[in-house]
């Protein structure tokens, strides 16, 4: 399996909106793509919690079969027309893909 995380940092202003009203919308966005494809095990979509010491205004975790599942999501229609509003709105990106599981290297 896969283990997929994205974060982002917003801009203060984008899209003819303050940050609060992008973060939901980016938010909304990000859930409608939650069932695209089948393979996906969890997907979790999360801001930033006021008061706590956080690096990053919005994340998404998505846990996949495999590599196949992740590029099918990456891919779809779906996903690929939010990615021109979150380009406009994000300032800076992560991401990291890493295997899970027993197909995961273990430390010797």
């Amino acid at each position: 399996m896969i283990r997929h995380i994205v974060m982002w940092n917003l801009h203060d202003q984008a899209e003819g909106a303050d940050k609060a009203a992008n973060l939901e919308k980016a938010k909304a966005l990000l859930w409608s793509c939650a069932q695209v494809v089948s393979g996906i095990h969890a997907f979790e979509v999360a801001t930033a919690t006021p008061g706590m010491d956080c690096t990053n205004d919005l994340v998404l975790h998505m846990l996949v079969d495999d590599a196949q599942v992740l590029a099918a999501y990456q891919n779809h229609p779906q996903h690929v027309a939010i990615k021109p509003f979150m380009k406009a709105v994000v300032q800076e990106r992560r991401c990291m893909d890493f295997m899970v599981g027993p197909d995961a290297i273990t430390p010797p």
